[in-house]
């Protein structure tokens, strides 16, 4: 055999090095059973779990990389059942809902869409979701999937063509391969539009079922033709249908009629017994997406509370854009969102249908529905991969146990397109797509972000070697931390030893704790503190920022701060007033 401990700790590993893997005494987490089984050994050989034996009773086979499991807990890759790539979670993304294309033009959000879904990619295998579904795309994104099908950081994705829909927004019109709608106003514009879709081989399709809410049965039922003939053709293709329903009517209506996946909760009503037993009898599987609604009420309302493992894990030029709303000229326009989505009469509304979205998902989970977790990454303040773990935390808060959510972001995936056979449990003859935790997931749903090692199709990747660490990103970071108030997340891009000096050099602070001390207290004072950055300049490992701050009382502060980068942390910074 071939020994890889603490040099393993230190390296990727690439399982191609070695004809097999073998994973000693670890706790094997056994999602379809719902119980732990500690002292495990499991090979691993040609991208497949081959064996899962007692460790006692099992040896390292010769030429197999040995890994010690000891304390460690061996899990299912997880999947995000509901993502869009063509979104990029910032606050340009979507100018059907807010249309800032004076600012950023769509066709550069496009192209930065493309040009970032490696990016994407990498953050969801870091995560450690080794699988992705795409339920609403376009066809240029379907050849990207292509292009980076097998890649070793990018997860397994699914994808739809663009929605099917009754209603195709304005801003997407004329776009080509680029518009993520086809309107279908006929059975006929059904029959074409998804004929579109076939020599692209989606892996799936979608509808978006959009209906008048004035008459809610009436606009649903008169869509219900193209909906049914969707659905049939779609199954004539041995493809499987995903729709976008969020009311019951609607997901009632679509999954009489044989839809496989509904990507939304109902939450204009609570679910009665009755819906619940179609689902189940229909084997339909159910994404909740319960948390994209505050992606957007909290951007709009300018109450964001990204969390810290959000802030260093998000793409930070998206999740930094989120922010823009405290400076952008449009200000009437901002302050107009803000006081709508702080109202009483807003939130209160927003609080309902979240109890509605959260009390239908427990009926429907203790009831025996399928359900997968999603999180519609994309849309506006839902950011790709991070958003994920709050997506599982807004599950917990809804009542289900640990295990029913690790199923659900196991497992119960695999349902969709009936793979169920062939992943999401680690079980012999199942894909190794897996992680390596450091702590037990089923004690608590934060030891998910613990990962020692993903394996990704049997290949064992450590996690942070997959996004190259960069002197912008880091000093993004820090930024949108800063306009975050959080200290932690502030604080987690600097060296343990770095010094603050006042232009040209006169040391002001050194180490972590002096930073703490100083804008702790600082950032729980000022809730409106707001830093644009008016320029930049990128040099080496040199960052120049020209910042203009409000939130210190009645002015605006203007300042220069030099960023220097070592050993891939803000080793010093120079403020210039």
């Amino acid at each position: 055999m071939t020994k890889v401990p603490s040099l393993f700790l230190t390296i990727v590993f690439s399982i191609a090095a070695y004809s097999q893997t073998h994973i000693r005494n670890v706790t094997v987490v056994d999602v379809v059973n719902k119980k732990l089984v500690p002292g495990q050994s499991v090979l691993i050989e040609n991208g497949r779990i081959s064996n899962i034996a007692p460790a006692k009773k099992s040896k390292t086979p010769a030429n197999a990389a040995d890994i010690d499991g000891t304390g460690k807990y061996l899990m299912p890759g997880m999947t995000d059942a509901h993502v869009h790539f063509f979104q990029s979670g910032g606050l340009y993304t979507r100018p059907d809902v807010i249309d800032q294309r004076k600012q950023v033009p769509y066709e550069t959000e496009i192209a930065w869409t493309h040009a970032n879904m490696e990016d994407f990619l990498r953050r969801y295998l870091r995560a450690g979701i080794t699988t992705v579904f795409d339920v609403g795309s376009t066809y240029n994104f379907l050849k990207r999937r292509d292009s980076l099908a097998n890649a070793p950081f990018a997860p397994k994705v699914y994808m739809t063509g663009p929605l099917l829909t009754s209603r195709e927004p304005a801003a997407y019109r004329n776009l080509k391969n680029d518009a993520p709608f086809r309107l279908v106003a006929s059975v006929e514009d059904a029959r074409r539009g998804l004929a579109e879709q076939l020599p692209f081989k989606p892996d799936l399709v979608k509808i978006w079922y959009i209906v008048n809410s004035d008459s809610l049965e009436l606009t649903a039922r008169r869509f219900l033709p193209i909906v049914q003939e969707v659905i049939e053709t779609a199954h004539k293709n041995n493809l499987k249908v995903a729709v976008h329903a969020t009311q019951r009517i609607t997901a009632q209506l679509a999954v009489e009629n044989g839809c496989d996946f509904l990507v939304h909760h109902i939450e204009d009503e609570p679910v009665t017994d009755e819906f619940v037993r179609l689902l189940k009898a229909k084997k339909t599987v159910l994404c909740p997406t319960l948390i994209v609604g505050s992606g957007y009420s909290n951007t709009f309302g300018q109450r964001t509370n990204y969390s810290a493992y959000e802030l260093k894990n998000a793409n930070p030029q998206q999740i930094g854009s989120v922010f823009d709303v405290k400076h952008l000229p449009e200000s009437a326009l901002f302050k107009r969102y803000r006081q709508i989505f702080s109202s009483a009469e807003r939130l209160a509304r927003i609080a309902q249908a979240d109890s509605i979205r959260k009390s239908n998902l427990k009926k429907l989970a203790d009831g025996g529905v399928t359900i997968a977790a999603g999180t519609d990454a994309g849309n506006i303040g839902t950011q790709h991969a991070s958003s994920y773990l709050t997506e599982l935390k807004a599950m917990k808060e809804s009542g289900l146990t640990n295990w029913q959510i690790l199923q659900t972001a196991t497992v119960n995936p695999a349902k969709i397109l009936g793979k169920e056979k062939t992943t999401g449990s680690v079980s012999v003859g199942k894909t190794a797509d897996l992680l390596l935790l450091d702590a037990n997931p089923v004690d608590d749903l934060d030891n998910l972000t613990k990962i020692n090692l993903v394996f990704n199709c049997g290949q064992a990747v450590r996690p942070d070697t997959l996004i190259k660490e960069t002197p912008l990103a880091l000093v993004q970071r820090q930024l949108n931390a800063y306009n975050a108030r959080n200290i932690e997340a502030f604080l987690e891009p600097y060296a343990d030893d770095v010094e603050l000096y006042t232009f040209p050099d006169k040391l002001t602070a050194k180490g972590k704790a002096a930073m703490r001390e100083r804008y702790a207290g600082f950032f729980e004072k000022t809730p409106e503190l707001h830093c644009e950055i008016k320029g930049r300049i990128v040099q080496g490992n040199v960052v120049i920022d020209k910042e203009s701050i409000t939130g210190i009382g009645e002015r605006t502060l203007e300042a220069t701060a030099i960023y220097r980068i070592e050993n891939n942390k803000i080793a010093k910074v120079y403020f210039v007033r």
